[in-house]
């Protein structure tokens, strides 16, 4: 900078200004050249050993996150079919249990109406001998007493004659 204001205060006056001007922008550029190299060389380094690396660890960190999250929401979904499944198997299983008990309770209710038709058969069965066999009773005490009465008609008709054969002796 110095030597720029040396040398404009040194300037001869029959110089143009614009060709000072455009002399001193070369030299600007001229002096800017080591500066843009040097960024340009600090840039490409940047790219190549901090960027790039850089860039490569996000990216794998991010797949990483990525895959586990999706993994967790695979494993979320797998859990709820697995759950899903073991509901539908439950109810499945609860509609076995509960068809096995309706038909042992209808087993059950018809053994036990079974089981008390035949009692009411074997009731009636013994119940239609109980009267056969009063019937025979009957029949026979019937012929019994029919017999005896005979037998006693005659003793009475005996004991009669008796009574008034010994009264019409008495009398006579």
């Amino acid at each position: 900078m110095l030597r720029f204001y040396l040398r404009s205060a040194a300037l001869p006056l029959h110089q143009n200004p614009m060709d000072e001007t455009l002399r001193q922008i070369g030299e600007l550029l001229l002096g800017a050249v080591p500066t843009v190299v040097l960024f340009g060389l600090l840039y490409v380094s940047y790219r190549v050993l901090l960027h790039k690396p850089l860039e490569a660890v996000l990216e794998e960190r991010r797949r990483k996150t990525q895959g586990a999250l999706e993994k967790a929401q695979a494993d979320i979904a797998a859990a709820d079919a697995r759950t899903a499944d073991y509901e539908q198997r439950l109810r499945e299983a609860r509609v076995a249990i509960y068809q096995a008990q309706e038909s042992r309770r209808r087993k059950f209710q018809e053994a036990a109406t079974a089981a008390l038709a035949e009692a009411r058969a074997q009731a009636g069965a013994m119940v239609r001998q109980t009267r056969t066999d009063l019937e025979k009773d009957m029949t026979v005490a019937r012929a019994g007493l029919a017999s005896e009465s005979e037998k006693l008609a005659g003793a009475i008709i005996q004991s009669i004659l008796k009574a008034a054969g010994g009264a019409a002796a008495g009398r006579s």
